[in-house]
């Protein structure tokens, strides 16, 4: 199943993870949104750097550490996405918590490792 998936934090570093999440999510035919704060383009898509609307996400995807994510939990419910995918270093027991109050489901894992065992 196509699920459309906002990366959050992405880069257009190849060394980056959320760079390399992108490239797995199209590989494996996801719709893929990267929203992060330098713009650019990853793999002929535009980075948003302006939080776009969005309708019928699945998951949101986290690049960002702790310190920075205050800014974004209101547009992260603002998408009501089924899932929110905290990666390894951006765990937040607080944003996690108000996640769950608002019925997403959260996991902490690896969106590369889900990916290449099939658990996405």
């Amino acid at each position: 199943m196509n699920k459309k998936t906002v990366v959050i934090g992405a880069s257009t570093n190849p060394e980056r993870y959320s760079y390399l999440a992108v490239e797995k999510l199209l590989a494996h035919n996801h719709d893929v949104v990267p929203v992060g704060i330098k713009k650019g383009e990853l793999f002929g898509l535009e980075i948003h750097n302006d939080l776009p609307a969005l309708s019928d996400v699945h998951t949101v995807t986290l690049y960002v550490g702790k310190k920075n994510q205050d800014e974004i939990i209101d547009y992260v419910l603002s998408l009501n996405p089924k899932r929110v995918i905290f990666n390894p270093g951006t765990e937040n027991q607080s944003f996690e918590s108000i996640l769950a109050q608002n019925g997403i489901e959260v996991l902490q894992a690896c969106t590369l490792v889900m990916l290449s065992t099939d658990e996405f």
